[in-house]
């Protein structure tokens, strides 16, 4: 099983508070996930070629061309709830003025 110090140490990075019962909980839990990486790791992959997916699948792909959508923007402006110099204006969801915002 996991040790307690090494769960109380991931739960620290990840930022979380856990209780003394989630704690025996993850240890378990974690336990179980590195037991069964084990046993994957145990399978003999020699000459197995890696694969991105099980099915020789390709994808299909349109032309990626611009389309006209008919109407001009301005008329898309016209139907938005609040529009100011050619731009949609939305609730400020970000505080404070770093990283570019306005």
């Amino acid at each position: 099983m996991i040790e307690r110090e090494t769960v109380q140490k991931i739960a620290r990075l990840a930022r979380l508070e856990l209780t003394a019962e989630e704690i025996e909980e993850m240890q378990g839990q974690l336990g179980r996930i590195l037991s069964y990486v084990e046993m994957i790791q145990a399978v003999d992959t020699e000459g197995v070629e890696p694969t991105a997916h099980v099915l020789d699948v390709t994808m299909t792909l349109r032309p990626d061309v611009p389309a006209d959508s008919g109407a001009p923007p301005s008329a898309y402006l016209k139907a938005a709830p609040d529009s100011g110099y050619g731009f949609f204006k939305v609730p400020r969801i970000v505080e404070g003025g770093e990283h570019g915002s306005v």
